[in-house]
């Protein structure tokens, strides 16, 4: 039997949002057994709770955003997958804003100020969902399926296919979540130039940074248009690594993009709100397809 586990101590983080721009703070706070993970919108009135759970995701354009009684919280899969990593079941996180601080576009800073607040055992057992038959989510207008199949332990097996000259197909494994930490948490989100160009142009990513994602370059770009983008990111110059990346970044993997996919996972699967022992396969996931699996998989195993 496994217990539950909360943080010993509060932590906070502080930074800008990815897509709303908005500088705020996030604090990771203990919480009792069995009380789950809740964002608290403190710049709100009544500081209402949003719970982070998949039956509150309202929308996954542009990463994971949930919502309770009209309050959201944006891109909170980040987040998740820490606590999954850090195995903290119990949490309160108060939150200034709408969106947590995008920070370097991993899960690293987070674990590592979960760490420092350090975890405490409670007295109440960890529930998992065990899987006991196969379930089986497609999207066939982009292609992904997701599966999850009944196993002895969790693991994820993840694969991209972006048909792309400068990112090839790219696999990740995780077979324990002990690997998370290392292995995963750091790999950041990545984004193609001609995608970040019309996200500029729509004012979609006003936290954006070339510090926090990996930009990937398909198509020959003209000096004029790195200047451009160097300058809308407040940068003296950019320029095209060898291996199609713009050179803000270096990568930690050769397939650090398929690692971040699998982290995502992680993450979009903790708004189950309890660790599934099975094995996930995933062909080109995303998040409208990974929570939309994890409400299938509510639906199949009735919980």
């Amino acid at each position: 039997m496994e217990r539950q586990h909360t943080i010993k101590k509060s932590v906070s983080i502080s930074g800008t949002g990815l897509h709303t721009g908005q500088q705020g703070t996030l604090t990771f706070l203990p919480a009792d057994a069995n009380h789950g993970i809740k964002f608290r919108r403190t710049d709100v009135e009544g500081r209402p709770i949003v719970e982070a759970r998949v039956a509150n995701v309202v929308d996954t354009s542009r990463g994971t955003t949930i919502a309770q009684n009209g309050v959201k919280v944006y891109t909170v899969e980040h987040i998740m997958a820490s606590l999954r990593g850090s195995g903290i079941d119990n949490v309160l996180i108060d939150l200034n804003c709408e969106e947590p601080p995008i920070l370097d576009g991993s899960a690293k800073i987070m674990m590592d100020a979960l760490k420092e607040a350090g975890k405490v055992e409670q007295d109440a057992e960890r529930k998992y969902l065990k899987i006991n038959k196969k379930i089986v989510y497609t999207h066939p207008k982009v292609g992904c399926e997701l599966v999850v199949e009944p196993a002895d332990k969790f693991s994820i097996d993840v694969k991209v296919d972006y048909k792309s000259g400068v990112l090839n197909i790219q696999e990740a494994h995780l077979t324990d979540i002990k690997e998370f930490e290392k292995e995963f948490a750091p790999c950041r989100t990545f984004v193609f130039f001609q995608e970040l160009e019309m996200l500029l142009k729509n004012n979609l990513i006003k936290g954006g940074d070339l510090s926090n994602a990996i930009v990937f370059i398909e198509k020959q770009v003209s000096e004029k248009d790195l200047r451009r983008v160097a300058k809308l990111f407040n940068k003296e110059s950019v320029a095209v690594h060898e291996g199609g990346i713009l050179n803000n970044v270096t990568l930690y993997f050769d397939n650090e993009p398929a690692r971040h996919k699998l982290l995502d996972i992680v993450g979009d699967l903790t708004l189950l709100g309890m660790p599934i022992i099975g094995k996930v396969t995933a062909y080109k996931p995303g998040h409208f397809a990974n929570t939309e699996f994890v409400k299938t998989i509510v639906k199949e195993m009735q919980c």
